[in-house]
């Protein structure tokens, strides 16, 4: 088997052909007039009409037999037969540099008309070819054998190109985001966007990260959360706000952890965690229901049911640790937790009729924590103390307590509406609802250790 620097050799000398016969191997410009997926969902209409048509994509396989060449080309949008035969309709001279320049992995552009082949293949009888971006490496044959998982995520192009499968997953992530911001815009929310470089981070318990502003001349820090300056906004008088952001925390890596990641935070004056508890619903079901008509989920070995009401149960009387390890992981069904000890949530109401409790709320499924939300905290002398109290636990060696934010206080006395406000993972929602259990195989680009 040859090496790969023996395929990349033999591709720069087809690279040095197309050269010297005045054939620009990356041309600017392409004639294309149909995708593939138009080709073959008008496909009846285009064999009836005879007419010539131009499609371009990737070769994603090559068949040479004799003087006939089959060939597959994907643009993205489907998969489509070529097929060569020498001198007629394609000249001689065309076909030969087919043979001697193009490989499997080079985009083409191809001129031609449609046909169904004696197997009943949608086929495109090829008039000319043209080479649109020589490829120097080859395609990797077996992609789903390959031993070293992290290399999928190395070359994600590679990954996506491969694998119909990871590829539905970033197309159902897509359309996730679309239908939150169709909801969203629905219910009457306004989309915003806050600062990602903040002069003080804020809005929940993270290490973040820090980087310099060499104009200003001080540190500044990626968000962790846009809590604060969302909430800055309904003191301005926004009643309905979100963002889709991009947060940064800097802590480990897990199956669960990505140092950056996405999160949806939505905010409604005069409204609380009730009320907002019940829209959370609605979202979560929409969004199945949008995967999976019927609104039933398979998450490893297990069916999540999102049609039922969606359970309750106070948060239990043990550490957060054995929380996490005992009751955390059996919560596959979705589960709102409320109840939570009020020193555990700093930036949220009490409630009422118990003040040592937050009145706040999590939605768990399939084992996985997807939903933080609140009845804001609105007291600007209770936020104070709270404040205080995370100083005390940062001065105490917690490199996650929340620093005191003497900006957002200020907007508190001059008057925060009482407020319900959601925290929702996007990345870990899609693991849920495409049945992954890495969040890596969520995100496109995620962080890894750069190889030595």
């Amino acid at each position: 088997m040859a090496s790969l620097e023996e395929i990349r050799s033999a591709r720069l000398a087809k690279l040095k052909v197309l050269s010297e016969l005045g054939i620009d191997p990356y041309p600017a410009h392409t004639n294309r007039d149909l995708s593939i997926n138009e080709a073959i969902e008008k496909f009846d209409d285009l064999t009836k009409g005879g007419k010539s048509r131009i499609i371009a994509g990737r070769i994603m396989s090559l068949r040479i037999q004799g003087k006939i060449i089959f060939f597959d080309l994907y643009d993205g949008t489907g998969r489509f037969q070529i097929f060569l035969k020498k001198g007629e309709p394609l000249s001689e001279e065309s076909f030969e540099l087919f043979e001697k320049a193009f490989d499997i992995g080079d985009f083409a552009e191809v001129k031609g008309t449609f046909f169904l082949t004696k197997k009943d293949e949608k086929t495109m009888l090829a008039e000319e070819v043209r080479m649109l971006a020589k490829s120097l490496r080859p395609l990797p044959e077996k992609w789903h054998g390959l031993s070293d998982v992290e290399e999928r995520f190395r070359k994600r192009y590679l990954d996506l190109l491969s694998n119909p499968e990871v590829k539905r997953r970033f197309e159902v992530r897509s359309k996730v985001v679309t239908e939150i911001r169709k909801i969203l815009a629905g219910a009457g929310y306004l989309e915003v966007e806050t600062p990602a470089l903040q002069p003080l981070y804020g809005g929940a318990s993270a290490e973040p990260f820090v980087t310099h502003h060499n104009a200003l001349h001080v540190d500044l820090y990626l968000r962790i959360s846009d809590e604060l300056y969302l909430k800055r906004l309904l003191a301005a008088g926004f009643s309905k706000v979100y963002e889709i952001a991009r947060d940064f925390r800097n802590e480990g890596i897990d199956t669960t952890h990505n140092p950056e990641f996405t999160m949806l935070e939505f905010y409604e004056a005069y409204s609380d965690a009730t009320k907002q508890r019940e829209f959370v619903e609605n979202i979560i079901r929409r969004l199945a229901l949008l995967v999976n008509s019927d609104g039933v989920m398979t998450f490893g070995n297990e069916k999540i049911d999102f049609n039922k009401p969606f359970k309750v149960i106070k948060y239990p009387e043990i550490s957060d640790e054995e929380f996490k390890k005992t009751v955390k992981p059996s919560l596959i069904q979705p589960t709102f937790l409320i109840d939570y000890p009020v020193d555990m949530l700093p930036l949220t109401k009490r409630k009422e009729d118990n003040p040592s409790l937050a009145d706040a709320f999590q939605l768990y499924a399939g084992g996985l924590e997807l939903v933080k939300a609140f009845s804001e905290l609105n007291d600007p002398i209770d936020q104070r103390a709270r404040f205080e109290s995370q100083e005390k636990s940062k001065e105490g060696g917690d490199k996650e307590a929340q620093p005191l934010d003497e900006d957002f206080l200020e907007a508190m006395e001059y008057g925060i509406p009482p407020a319900g406000g959601v925290g929702l993972g996007i990345d870990r929602l899609v693991m849920l609802l495409t049945d992954v259990k890495n969040i890596k195989e969520v995100i496109l680009f995620p962080t890894l250790k750069p190889k030595s």
